[in-house]
């Protein structure tokens, strides 16, 4: 068996710098050349591996096995459901469900900016978040504000912030399936085993993290007077997201807590709404509302509305179903391959890069989703096909992401240079737990995707934890929760979310914009991760069953 070298260099600081190259070559690639973030991704993994067989003197077949393994991974746990989730999406927008479930929405409340805005950037944004992710909200989300006064530049970044909760359990959880996957090995779980424990304990902390944006958001429209005089707003958004997204993160798995959390913030904002509306309807700015305070008419009717809701109630019924802590199908396993190294870190204890092909994983429920609203919307063979292409063109750099950043990850942790990496952050000591959400930070915003800075950071983090003895998953949570902070300013989701305005190749100014706000909730981050770790232990201890 490989047994992995701490120092190959005979210096820790240069093993150090050595360690970092992956990781500031991809972020080099993707932040200052601008490359495709595929292009990025594959050169980033080839010189990965050159690395690890020159400097940490890894077996050359265990080493190209260690990579295939990440690759199957990377298509069956990331691949196979965000795909799945998009064809479900651009089946309810070829459908003509979703313009339907966005006209009957809009008309719900006044023509208050501070109610449209929680209604549609808060919760509307959560849903698509949890659909598709990948910047769409902002790219829906952003026109609809428009329309209501709102300038285009102040629209992005209202729609941008609002974004920020939902992120780690974007894309039908793709961000914490990425974080177990390639931390499984190193915590000495299986991936079944670690999946539902990330995603209680990310959601315990996006929960806490829920509690400002809200609140911003109001201000952001209103200004200070229009956040007070509309403050039971900012509460039951924030606390309807959290009840229906907390319980769903901790019983239920990482795939609906932001389509069930958006799902009862808008049942609780809209019964909220019937009792209770701001005594002044305000428009952007804080200004009075001039003409028509009331929103314009659907014209839907109520077999129309409902029939809007099924799709989203059938993915909600199959997925819990079939993914449940009742359910067995997600821990069926017919193939199981591996390859072990003996661990620099922990003598005696084993990295495995493994692979294991469990068919009726949560893709497979999503797949199974769409199929069945397919059939209930009546979409044709003719509409089935051009919905696969657009969605095929719309993902498969993604998918091509998924194939390189995961066989990267293994790569890294497999030869043993996440070990080195950690061993040397691991001399900061306990101030680590202010350094690992600013990480987290950095990686979405020069890469673009929580998923991908899971994969780069989520072992290495995991690792620094191990030594310094923090809670196991309270780093890799501080990880994904703080690329959730550092989205609105990440290019690649920018490029995305401005396509519906005239900030299309000017996301520079859209990011400079959005920065400010992003450094007030990564502060408010940084004070969670302290906290939890002084006086919450518990929040993120590594437990089974």
């Amino acid at each position: 068996m490989f047994t992995q070298i701490l120092d190959p260099t005979g210096n820790l600081f240069v093993t150090w710098v050595v360690a970092l190259i992956p990781l500031l070559l991809l972020l080099f690639l993707l932040a200052v050349l601008r490359l495709s973030a595929w292009l990025s991704t594959l050169i980033g993994s080839i010189v990965t591996v050159i690395l690890g067989l020159w400097v940490w003197k890894m077996p050359l077949d265990d080493g190209l096995r260690a990579y295939l393994y990440g690759s199957a991974t990377g298509v069956w746990n990331v691949d196979w459901i965000t795909f799945w989730g998009v064809m479900l999406f651009n089946t309810l927008v070829t459908s003509g469900v979703f313009e339907n479930l966005r006209r009957w929405l809009v008309q719900q409340g006044t023509r208050d900016v501070r109610t449209q805005t929680i209604l549609f950037a808060w919760a509307f944004g959560a849903l698509l978040e949890g659909l598709v992710g990948f910047g769409y909200p902002w790219a829906f989300v952003a026109p609809i504000l428009i329309t209501l006064g709102i300038p285009d530049l102040d629209a992005i970044r209202v729609a941008a912030i609002a974004n920020n909760a939902p992120v780690s359990y974007g894309a039908l959880g793709a961000p914490i399936i990425a974080l177990a996957t390639v931390t499984a090995g190193t915590l000495g779980m299986s991936f079944t085993e670690l999946l539902p424990i990330y995603s209680a304990s990310v959601g315990k902390v996006v929960a806490i993290l829920a509690l400002l944006p809200p609140w911003i958001l109001l201000y952001l429209v209103s200004g200070s007077k229009g956040m007070w005089s509309a403050w039971p707003l900012a509460v039951v958004g924030s606390f309807g997201y959290i009840a229906g997204q907390l319980p769903t993160a901790v019983y239920l798995g990482p795939y609906l807590p932001d389509v069930i959390g958006a799902i009862v913030c808008f049942v609780a904002l809209l019964l909220f709404l019937k009792i209770w509306r701001p005594a002044e309807v305000m428009a952007y700015g804080g200004q009075p509302a001039a003409g028509e305070t009331h929103a314009v008419a659907h014209g839907l009717t109520s077999g129309e509305v409902a029939w809007a809701w099924l799709p989203i109630a059938v993915l909600v019924v199959v997925v819990v179903a079939w993914t449940g802590p009742w359910s067995n199908l997600p821990s069926i396993r017919l193939l199981h391959l591996d390859v072990a190294a003996s661990s620099s870190i922990t003598p005696g204890a084993k990295i495995t890069a493994a692979f294991n092909w469990t068919p009726f994983v949560g893709g497979t429920a999503i797949l199974a989703s769409w199929i069945i609203t397919a059939i209930l919307l009546r979409v044709s063979l003719k509409q089935v096909g051009e919905i696969f292409a657009k969605t095929w063109s719309q993902m498969w750099g993604a998918c091509l992401v998924g194939v390189f950043i995961f066989g990267l990850a293994y790569v890294f942790n497999y030869s043993g240079m996440a070990g080195s990496l950690a061993s040397a952050f691991s001399k900061i000591g306990p101030a680590f737990i202010i350094v690992a959400p600013i990480l987290g930070f950095i990686g979405v915003a020069l890469s673009g995707s929580n998923t991908s800075t899971n994969a780069m950071f989520g072992t290495f983090q995991a690792l620094v934890g191990k030594m310094l003895g923090f809670p196991l998953l309270l780093l890799p949570t501080l990880n994904s929760v703080g690329a959730e902070v550092g989205k609105p300013i990440a290019p690649q989701t920018a490029s995305v979310g401005v396509s519906t305005s005239r900030f299309v190749r000017n996301e520079g100014e859209v990011i400079r914009h959005n920065f400010g706000w992003c450094i007030v909730l990564l502060i408010y981050l940084v004070l969670i991760g302290v906290a939890c770790y002084l006086f919450f232990p518990g929040i993120a201890v590594l437990t089974k069953g």
